[in-house]
Order: structure tokens, then sequence, then C-alpha cells
């Protein structure tokens, strides 16, 4: 079965899964001369065994709320792909989680799990579960409750949970209590737990730092840097704001953050004692826009960034939060660089238009790897005991960061993506993921 008739194939089964079928059709399309090149995958079905994930997990979570009312929620866990390693993926607690958006987010995983080059699989897992407005006990009775029902189907060595929107450090404390408390186990099963009882050093900072480090290394492959360029960011959250503090500690001026209500805008740029502030304001979900009675800048409520001239744009709020729209308003207010933040926040329209006129483009799959990066090298120190100094984390998230980005620009020059310069990170980063997994699955045979 050639490519297009397996993407016709997962179009007619998964038809009411449309942010799937966008992230299956995104890897398919790029990895069309990987794949014409390796018979031995059409042999094996290779695309079509790994558009199916092992098993899907459904459950129900029945827990009470502070006035003693009963509330039900749906859970779910996507163990997608364990070819490289345990199953290994966030938990989003949002209400507009379903399975559509786990099976995206779980398919991202293998590839983005994959790019980092540490012995991990792909899956994902959340619940329809809004933490907004619930108190502390609310979210610790949920957070037992998810946990009571998830327990059986994870371990270190099986499937390795950690944290995504709505699930912070806090989240990750109370699951793994109940899961301790369940299984009298003290292992690593789940990642972002605080330091000091299993946790790594960094983990907060990674997926953002990382990010930024990945974008050092597109700007240097075009013999440019950070140093004074305008950084449009979106999203206030974990993401967003260690991205803002990285950016600013290497030289850029980053003017944007935002939020679902507006952005907020300091043509003056956001130092370290503002994003600190903007850290305390939303640990406390307070609000953006105060921000303005204290510092100054414009808050632009119901509006995007991206009207605003810059020069780099680290979408990092939510999947497809960027439309062609958007990516045209991009364009014309000058953005030169995408680092995605977030998961597929580029709608397939945006990618290719942004593509097209040039800017340089990284997915999430490789930009935001960082936050898994550490989690994996977290599931290292757990299994020997040992905890590595933030220093040791950090250069190993740089090296780690590097590499991602220098094996998909390898890739994109060898498949013949690279354009004068214009390096494809989408289609090498995809080529280099996918071959990983593959090589791995046709070395096993049929069994996985």
């Amino acid at each position: 079965m050639s490519i297009s008739q397996a993407i016709e194939k997962v179009e007619a089964r998964y038809a009411h899964q449309p942010e799937f079928i966008q992230a299956v059709k995104e890897v398919a399309i790029t990895i069309a001369p990987l794949y014409d090149a390796h018979p031995e995958y059409d042999t094996f079905k290779i695309f079509e065994r790994l558009v199916e994930p092992d098993r899907v997990i459904a459950f129900r979570i029945n827990w009470e709320n502070d006035k003693g009312e009963i509330q039900v929620n749906r859970g779910w866990r996507v163990q997608f792909n364990n070819a490289l390693g345990p199953y290994k993926g966030g938990v989003r607690f949002h209400p507009t989680v379903n399975q559509s958006v786990l099976k995206f987010l779980g398919f991202e995983q293998i590839f983005k799990n994959a790019l980092t080059g540490l012995p991990m699989g792909g899956g994902k897992g959340g619940a329809d579960f809004d933490p907004k407005g619930k108190s502390d006990s609310e979210i610790r009775r949920f957070c037992y409750a998810f946990m009571r029902e998830l327990h059986p189907y994870v371990s270190k060595d099986i499937d390795v949970p950690a944290g995504d929107i709505g699930v912070g450090g806090r989240e990750v404390s109370y699951m793994f209590a109940m899961y301790k408390n369940l299984t009298r186990e003290h292992g690593g099963v789940l990642t972002g737990k605080g330091v000091g009882f299993g946790g790594s050093l960094m983990r907060t900072e990674a997926t953002g730092y990382g990010a930024v480090y990945f974008l050092e290394n597109m700007l240097a492959a075009q013999n440019d840097n950070i140093k004074g360029k305008k950084v449009l960011i979106s999203g206030a959250g974990n993401v967003s704001l260690h991205a803002a503090e990285k950016a600013h500690m290497l030289g850029a001026t980053v003017l944007t953050v935002s939020d679902s209500q507006g952005t907020l805008y300091d043509k003056n740029g956001m130092d370290q004692e503002k994003i600190d502030w903007l850290k305390a304001q939303k640990a406390q979900s307070k609000p953006l826009c105060d921000y303005v009675d204290v510092f100054g800048g414009e808050w632009l409520a119901k509006q995007k960034p991206w009207h605003i001239k810059g020069d780099i744009a680290i979408p990092s709020a939510t999947q497809n939060e960027v439309d062609e729209d958007d990516a045209k308003l991009m364009v014309e207010n000058g953005i030169k660089y995408i680092a995605e933040g977030a998961n597929m926040p580029l709608t397939a329209d945006a990618i290719d238009y942004v593509r097209l006129h040039r800017v340089h483009y990284a997915p999430g799959k490789a930009a935001n790897a960082g936050g898994v990066a550490v989690s994996g090298l977290e599931m290292s120190q757990n299994s020997v005991r040992q905890y590595k100094t933030f220093e040791q984390v950090d250069e190993r998230l740089k090296a780690i960061m590097k590499n991602i980005h220098d094996c998909a620009a390898e890739a994109s020059e060898n498949y013949g993506q690279t354009d004068n310069g214009y390096i494809d990170y989408m289609t090498g980063a995809n080529i280099v993921g996918f071959k990983r997994v593959a090589d791995a699955l046709c070395a096993y045979g049929i069994l996985n």
C-alpha cells in the first residue's frame, strides 16, 4: 500500500478525528522520499502499523467536589508505540481533551521522543477535566481519582506519563502519591516530580529553554544570532515564560506573551523582573492585563500577537492557534524564524504559507523536544538513584537540541529538501524520527 493510500485509509476510518488526521498527513507527506528509498518499510507495512496505537485505554473518573457533589469525567491513555523504549508522554487536563487530540499528540510524541536519541516510545493521556476555578482540594481529589484508574497500565518500564497543559508539578505530585499508595513502589513512573523526591532540576525550564536553544542553532545555520532580535511569544504558561526568560538572557527583546483573553505587548521588552512578575501572576491565576498597571505596555484584549512587527515567533499556547491569516500577518510583519513551543500550533495551511515564503520553520516535534528530553534524563536519574546538577542537565539539554537540529538539517540536505540555504526542518525532523522507529520495527519483525 502506498503512502497516499494509507492516508486515505486513515481519513476514512477516523473522519471524526481531525487533529489526528492533520498530524498523520504532515508526517506522511514529508517522509515519502525516505519510504521510497526503503522498500522494506512497505514490506513490513511500517506506516500502516504506526498510525494505529498499540492500545487506547479509556476510563471513567468519579470524584467529589467541595460541595460534596459527585462529578464524572472521561480519561484516556493512548499507548502509541514502544519500539524505542517505554511509552512516554504527558497528561493533559483540559475540557477540549478527546481521543482525536490525544491521538495526534501521541503520534507526534513517537517521533519527538525518537529525535532526542533517548530510549523512549510515544504515548499521551489526559482527561476532559477543567482545572480552572477548582480549589486545591478538588484538584487533589481529581488527581487521586485519575491515577486510581490509570495505575494498572503504567510503570517505570511500561509507560511513564508526565505533565502537560493543566498538569504541572502539583498535579504530578498528587498522582505520584496515589501511585505509591496503590503499588507501594517509589519508582520513576512519572516525570516532572518535585526536586527532592525524584524530580530533575531544570525540568520546569526545559521545554521553553530547549525551544530557544533550537532557535540559536537555526540562526547560526543562517550566519545569524538571537541577540537584538524582537521575539513574539504566544501563551503565558510554563513553556512561554521560560522561552521568554531564555531569549532575554541571550540578548533578545521579548515583546509579547498572551492568553485566551488577549495579548500583552511591551515595546520596551520584558526583562527578568517583569518575567518573574508574570510567573507569580500566572501561578496565582491572576490576569495578565494587571501588568500594564505595574510596568506599562499595552493590553490588547481578544487579540493574538501576530500583527506586531518582530523577527522571531514562538507560538506556545495550544494546537492550531495560528491559522493561515495569522501566518500572513507574521510574514507581513517581518517574522523570519518560527519555533513551535506548543504541539502543532500552526494549522496545515499556516505551515504551507510560511514555508512558501521561506520563513525558517521548526516544528514542535523538534523545537519543543527539550521537555521530554529532560524527562528522559529524570528517568535515568531515578534508575540510578542519583541527581544531576542544574548545570549538568542544562549542558545535556543544549547538546540534545543541537543534535536534533543538526540531524534534521542533515536529513533535509541528504534527501534534496534544502534549497539555496533554506533548510526544511519539518521534512528533516520527520525523516530522522520516522527512520529510527521504522528501523527498530523492521528488526522486530511483526510483533510490534
